[in-house]
């Protein structure tokens, strides 16, 4: 494994993080619990918990494993639209985790409270308007997502290549690159581009650690490079890979269906089904667009390596 510092250019992420490579693995629902975030974490990179699908004592379990597993750091995520995100926080904050990445919702209600418990924040945004919003509301670093990432997207379907350059110049905060990264060249276009950072999740979800089912796995490695969509634009913006419950979503769309139709069909438990319990064809599949580039189930450690011997090769070429 390559994990010295020495090969990636100096960025305030790295030290922000107490990490060796500036990758982030990037908190996933149904997918990235503590064995995850650790595995990640042992490469060199920051692994984090997704805790969107978790009750506050499922959270706390997973923090545990991660933290019998790694000595080094990892974070959580926490999406801020759900009425379990307070017992959340301080299940976190109680086992003593000290970096948060926020998400869908105002980076306002929980900055501040974070930071007064000694905590890093860093907030996902896709538009450079809420990036701004994020600083001037304290947070430490924003993730700059392009609609090219899988699951949940922002509206403005902005790609990562342009929202890098429409967030960098506008805010002083460190930008993480997300959306489309699976190689070691993207994450040196991204650096290129002034992200100081990069957060993979289709690539960490196919790992062998990921909690994802193995056909859920297997579904990516045999992914082209037309099986992602976005669906759902009416209700909530989510890139899906293509299956009979997407066709559906896709169908109805079509016909102009209005939102209550739209969450009749999409029902409840559809992620947890499709990606942690392997119904391909009627579960919701989330991807990025980078799927097409999955073809084979690495470790993390195997991962971060390829990650980091495509990225030397690349610098070499252009630089």
């Amino acid at each position: 494994m390559l994990n010295n510092t020495s090969i990636w250019p100096k960025s305030r992420i790295l030290n922000l993080f107490h990490i060796e490579n500036p990758i982030v693995q990037a908190g996933m629902v149904w997918i990235s619990g503590g064995k995850l975030a650790a595995a990640s974490a042992n490469t060199g990179c920051l692994g984090i918990i997704g805790a969107g699908s978790m009750n506050p004592d499922l959270l706390r379990h997973h923090i545990q494993k991660a933290k019998n597993l790694t000595t080094k750091p990892f974070a959580v995520n926490i999406p801020l639209l759900y009425d379990k995100t307070k017992d959340q926080i301080e299940v976190a904050l109680n086992e003593g985790v000290k970096i948060f990445f926020t998400s869908a919702g105002s980076p306002k209600t929980w900055t501040s409270f974070l930071k007064k418990e000694g905590c890093t924040v860093v907030h996902v945004v896709s538009t450079p308007e809420f990036a701004k919003k994020c600083e001037d509301a304290g947070v430490d670093a924003v993730v700059a997502e392009g609609f090219e990432a899988g699951g949940h997207n922002g509206r403005d379907e902005i790609t990562t290549l342009v929202l890098l350059q429409q967030i960098k110049d506008h805010i002083s905060i460190p930008v993480i690159a997300a959306g489309g990264i699976g190689s070691g060249s993207s994450i040196l276009a991204c650096l290129a581009l002034g992200a100081e950072g990069v957060q993979i999740g289709t690539a960490f979800a196919a790992t062998i650690e990921s909690s994802a089912h193995e056909n859920f796995k297997n579904a990516m490695c045999q992914a082209s490079f037309n099986s992602t969509f976005l669906r759902m634009k009416k209700y909530v913006p989510v890139r899906l890979l293509e299956n009979e419950f997407s066709k559906r979503i896709a169908s109805a769309e079509d016909r102009c269906a209005d939102k209550n139709e739209l969450i009749e069909i999409l029902g409840k438990g559809r992620a947890k089904e499709g990606m942690l319990n392997g119904n391909i064809e009627e579960g919701e599949l989330e991807v990025g667009q980078i799927v097409s580039e999955v073809t084979e189930i690495l470790s993390c450690s195997k991962l971060v390596n390829k990650l980091t011997q495509e990225y030397l090769e690349s610098k070499k070429i252009f630089f």
